[in-house]
């Protein structure tokens, strides 16, 4: 897929799972269960060893899910993650040098910011989110909202801290996209391979979001 294509994927699903594990095969099972679930997206941390490894199983596997690495944290371990086929690069933080090596390399990048200086640095270095991490101590939803008062030509995904009550308030509060780590893929579910609990939290958040978004276009 091209980095536009990525990007309207993300737009379009408006979830960002992340699987931060230890275990390879939690996250192989993670990512089998999501796309099983409709949302064929999934964020790889790199604090797994053998997040790399991961990526290109699952690119192999599944090239039409959108599979990148996340917690990256210096150009080096950009590279090693796009050489492995990650379609995105994301960071807790504005970084720099990752930035500029996914946009080298023409790999769709979302780095994290938190105050309005930040996010406005990401944006104008070529990122294509911005991530708000981390949401929930920001000020969660009505935080992004005052974002979005001044900043409404820059794409958020907010992420930390997001759950099943706040997903719809962010989604309404303006941004495009949320991040959600283990309460849709909680570490209990991954370890005992609880399928059907995985895809009804999906199911969940995949309401949430299209909810929100059809309450915000009957608001227009």
């Amino acid at each position: 897929m091209t980095r536009v294509e990525i990007c309207a994927r993300i737009n379009e699903i408006g979830i960002v799972p992340c699987a931060r594990v230890q275990v390879p095969g939690h996250a192989l099972f993670a990512a089998e269960t999501l796309y099983r679930s409709c949302i064929p997206i999934l964020e790889i941390s790199l604090t797994l060893h053998e997040a790399p490894a991961v990526i290109e199983e699952l690119v192999k596997r599944h090239p039409d899910m959108v599979v990148g690495a996340g917690t990256v944290l210096d150009a080096e371990e950009a590279r090693r993650a796009i050489d492995a086929g990650a379609m995105f690069i994301t960071s807790p933080g504005y970084v720099p040098e990752v930035v500029e090596c996914a946009e080298k390399a023409d790999v769709t990048v979302f780095p994290g910011a938190i105050t309005p200086s930040e996010v406005i640095a990401a944006w104008k270095a070529g990122a294509d989110f911005v991530k708000i991490f981390p949401a929930a101590t920001a000020g969660g939803p009505q935080y992004v909202r005052a974002l979005k008062v001044s900043l409404t030509h820059i794409p958020l995904i907010v992420t930390g801290g997001v759950n099943q009550l706040t997903a719809f308030d962010y989604i309404l509060a303006g941004a495009t996209a949320i991040g959600i780590g283990s309460e849709l893929l909680p570490a209990l579910a991954l370890q005992n391979k609880q399928t059907g609990r995985i895809q009804e939290l999906a199911r969940r958040f995949t309401k949430l979001v299209q909810e929100a978004r059809e309450q915000l276009l009957s608001m227009q």
